[in-house]
């Protein structure tokens, strides 16, 4: 039986990165009968999808063209933070069938987070595997009524909600395993 996977699939990603995909030593991912090698659960040819790409993606189409990316001991308890406390809604989770998380995606507005659990055994993960925390900063709109949630739900608060001097109302917190994330109004424009 293959892993336990919901939601559209970002084949390329959980292949590249999270090297979640069928190999000598891998049960290969499958969706209901459907498997993921170089056909998505679409079933579409993903193989030629990516050939020819040398620079970043343009901003058409609604998506966003940078995501951050973090793993986490435990997954599960991350996007339930980020989901409960923070406010993100989760778009997808592709678990293993030992219950790690391979790969999930969140959203927040137009942006996204993806993540994944440490010890996949992926390049990314593997790659990760050393590094300290990160920290990522999220426009939201009103940011006392944010702050309010995460305090509600016992996210641990760096600093409360502030004005800055250039103008933004932050606030900052730290998930369960040391990330940073900040939340504000800042948003610069960013030239199409």
């Amino acid at each position: 039986m293959g892993a336990i996977l919901t939601g559209p699939c970002n084949h390329f990603f959980c292949v590249q990165v999270f090297d979640a995909r069928a190999g000598p030593d891998r049960e290969p991912l499958s969706v209901g009968a459907a498997r993921l090698g170089t056909r998505g659960h679409s079933g579409r040819d993903h193989s030629r999808d990516h050939e020819g790409v040398i620079g970043m993606a343009g901003r058409s189409g609604g998506r966003p063209s940078l995501f951050p990316t973090l793993v986490y001991a435990d997954a599960k308890a991350a996007i339930r933070q980020l989901t409960e406390a923070f406010g993100f809604t989760e778009l997808s989770v592709y678990e293993g069938e030992n219950g790690l998380v391979l790969h999930a995606e969140l959203t927040q507005g137009n942006g996204a987070v993806m993540l994944g659990s440490k010890g996949t055994g992926g390049v990314f993960a593997t790659a990760m595997m050393g590094g300290g925390p990160s920290g990522v900063y999220v426009v939201v709109d009103d940011v006392d009524a944010h702050h309010r949630r995460a305090v509600e739900h016992g996210a641990e608060i760096l600093m409360p909600p502030t004005d800055q001097d250039y103008g933004s109302r932050d606030y900052m917190a730290r998930d369960l395993e040391g990330n940073i994330w900040s939340f504000g109004t800042y948003a610069p424009e960013i030239p199409v």
